[in-house]
């Protein structure tokens, strides 16, 4: 996996880059005390994984995270603890607070190893996008697009419900997946929910029900929605 690391303090970015070259499956593309360097490295190599501070100068961290488009895998390592629920909002894959024990940032770098690798699988078994495969129950679960009714964010896993057949649950993260399944066919519309636009049953101002099961629409996600009502209404 190839990772970049960004801290503005000399000493937390070296401790970092240590604990990175001891994991074999890590590469470091570069490490960045500017986090403005970051989005040119970005256009210009292909990175898997970010470990990110957040308290910088100029632009934080979770600023810097919404500017980039389809962002790598991300780790939030900083001092501070009272941003984690931001950063899994953005669908982050772990939250370090340093001093960070090796012990814990092992867990987070298998943890993104792991979402890596199901990504990848899924790229390589279902090029057509008319399925997915995923992780579930220590086997690869193929899942035909067509059948998925919606999918729930559960923090570290995703449930997908499909047509007359019980839940799916998955280590994966929301972010990117609507993209991955097809714009066109599925719309996120609430931080923890996407849904399949083509089973949708009706739809209130903060609410919409498919498959008899009523979900929430958040504020920011209304007007997409409301996008694809004006497309589709009479």
């Amino acid at each position: 996996m190839n990772c970049i690391l960004i801290d503005d303090e000399k000493p937390a970015l070296e401790l970092l880059e240590d604990n990175v070259k001891q994991i074999p499956f890590l590469n470091i593309v570069a490490t960045c005390r500017n986090p403005l360097q970051v989005l040119e490295i970005i256009e210009r190599n292909k990175v898997d994984l970010l470990f990110l501070d957040i308290h910088m100068p100029g632009i934080n961290g979770l600023e810097l995270l919404k500017t980039i488009k389809n962002p790598p895998l991300v780790i939030l390592v900083t001092a501070y603890q009272e941003h984690a629920l931001d950063g899994f909002n953005l669908d982050v894959v772990d939250y370090l607070v340093k001093p960070v024990p090796f012990n814990r940032f092992l867990k987070a770098v298998n943890k993104a190893h792991e979402l890596y690798l199901s990504k990848q699988s899924q790229k390589k078994l279902a090029p057509e996008n008319d399925y997915v495969f995923v992780n579930a129950n220590y086997s690869l679960i193929k899942v035909k697009i067509q059948d998925i009714t919606f999918i729930e964010g559960l923090k570290d896993y995703i449930r997908i419900h499909v047509v007359d057949g019980k839940p799916i649950v998955t280590r994966l993260g929301l972010k990117g997946l609507d993209e991955r399944l097809g714009s066109n066919k599925f719309l996120r519309i609430h931080k923890s929910y996407i849904v399949s636009l083509d089973k949708i049953e009706s739809i209130q101002k903060s609410q919409l029900v498919i498959a008899g099961e009523e979900i929430p629409v958040g504020i920011g996600y209304r007007e997409s929605l409301q996008d694809y009502i004006n497309q589709k209404n009479l």
